[in-house]
């Protein structure tokens, strides 16, 4: 019975979407920009996940932390995204949180499927009321207690630090390069609230499809999934794609001084346009909306049934608002649902697999792949945009009328664009085709000069 038994937990964990979904890559490096120099550099670290190994109990990612799109510039930071060399253990069977929820913490706090670490809201900077001023973080004195001191008002990093995240909504943390938020592009925003793709690569993991249910990006560390920001209206798996919303909503406060609950606090500074609501994270209440399956609970997820997971099991989604706006509490927290680790380790003391992808077309097919092509008609560039999350290196081919190939380009799995020179073409019609385990689109597209 007992190599029965273990036949069928290695089966069961071989199914287990936790393993499947690591991007993996030995092959491909990651590019980075310097603030005003608008060419991609070289930074010959390996992308996405290197490695995917699994116990009977847990599946372990090796990977340099780096993603497959372009990293930087960070306005505000002179960091750069660096390897990180690191081994996570996700837990293949999760179990809910049954006594008193654990709060996220500062840094890692999961793992996205390309390796990339997931922070919460905080950027460990807090308000001082002994000196009416911010503290911690670069520039500011350390704050009273420590940076883990548990202050009443802390400030929110994806409003605060807005101008020092890339295109892709991230940035580094002493080179652990990470997000806060939903990991998509902000000029692919339907109101674009930073500028800095207009000079830099507009990429990231995935590119949001309100028309589907939002592919699974990631882990938390308490190992439930993380998908995007659509999904089914219906928790049975059925329904139309509806936008997954927060529970939390800004307070109806000008001045500082309760918190969420209503208890009174130390107070911090009144709402201004310098500290605008939303800038510190107790600025927001959880609201439960009863019947509403589109709302999320306190932690910013549901029980739900989803492509990967058909049976059911608890999900995180990254919230945007209408304008696919990140909306807090952005992904996971402020607590975790379930049992919370820290899953970064050191070394593998259990017997393991290794888990090798399969060949052929992942999540992909003719049917459902959608890419945009723009600008078109155009006179120097265009760019290649897939929606939805690709999962595999896609050769991106343009062609002029006779056939002949003029210009070829790589989309790399865990990226969704690149660019075609069309300076020194002569003006015409051409088509891309885009291309991977199998052939999946062909598009037409106007030089005119």
């Amino acid at each position: 019975m007992l190599p029965l038994l273990l036949f069928g937990l290695s089966s069961m964990a071989q199914l287990n979407p936790a393993i499947t979904s690591f991007l993996q890559n030995n092959s491909v490096t990651g590019t980075y920009y310097i603030s005003g120099n608008f060419t991609a550099q070289s930074n010959g670290i390996l992308v996405n996940c290197q490695t995917v190994e699994y116990s009977t109990t847990g599946v372990y990612v090796h990977t340099t932390g780096v993603p497959a799109y372009p990293t930087g510039p960070f306005f505000n930071n002179p960091s750069v995204a660096t390897n990180q060399n690191a081994i996570f253990k996700i837990p293949l069977a999760p179990t809910q949180n049954t006594g008193t929820a654990a709060a996220t913490t500062g840094g890692n706090i999961g793992i996205f499927i390309n390796g990339v670490a997931l922070f919460d809201y905080r950027d460990g900077v807090a308000w001082n009321s002994t000196t009416s001023a911010l503290c911690g973080g670069p520039g500011n004195a350390p704050c009273p207690g420590g940076p883990l001191a548990n202050l009443p008002w802390n400030r929110d990093a994806v409003p605060a630090e807005r101008p020092g995240f890339d295109c892709s909504k991230a940035h580094p943390a002493m080179g652990n390069y990470h997000h806060h938020q939903n990991p998509s592009a902000f000029k692919l925003d339907l109101n674009v609230v930073s500028t800095i793709c207009n000079l830099y690569d507009a990429d990231g993991l995935y590119a949001i499809d309100s028309a589907q249910h939002s592919p699974l990006i990631g882990y938390a560390y308490d190992g439930f999934p993380i998908y995007g920001a659509y999904a089914y209206a219906d928790t049975n798996g059925i329904g139309a794609i509806v936008r997954m919303k927060s529970g939390y909503q800004l307070r109806n406060i000008t001045t500082r001084t309760t918190s969420p609950t209503g208890a009174t606090v130390t107070a911090g500074p009144v709402v201004n346009t310098t500290y605008p609501l939303g800038y510190f994270r107790e600025d927001y209440e959880f609201i439960a909306h009863p019947g509403q399956l589109d709302y999320l609970d306190a932690h910013n997820g549901r029980l739900c049934k989803t492509p990967e997971y058909p049976n059911g099991i608890y999900c995180y989604f990254c919230t945007v608002d209408s304008n696919w706006n990140s909306a807090y509490p952005y992904a996971v927290g402020p607590t975790f649902y379930g049992v919370y680790a820290n899953r970064k380790v050191t070394t593998i003391t259990e017997p393991t697999t290794v888990y090798t992808p399969t060949t052929g077309v992942t999540s992909i097919n003719t049917n459902d792949f959608k890419t945009t092509i723009f600008p078109n008609p155009t006179n120097d560039f265009i760019a290649v945009q897939v929606m939805g999350l690709n999962k595999e290196n896609l050769k991106v081919e343009l062609f002029d009328e006779t056939g002949k190939l003029v210009q070829q380009s790589t989309i790399t799995a865990g990226a969704t664009n690149t660019y075609l020179d069309t300076r020194t073409l002569y003006s015409g019609n051409y088509l891309v085709k885009i291309s991977g385990s199998e052939t999946l689109t062909t598009k037409k597209v106007v030089v005119q000069k």
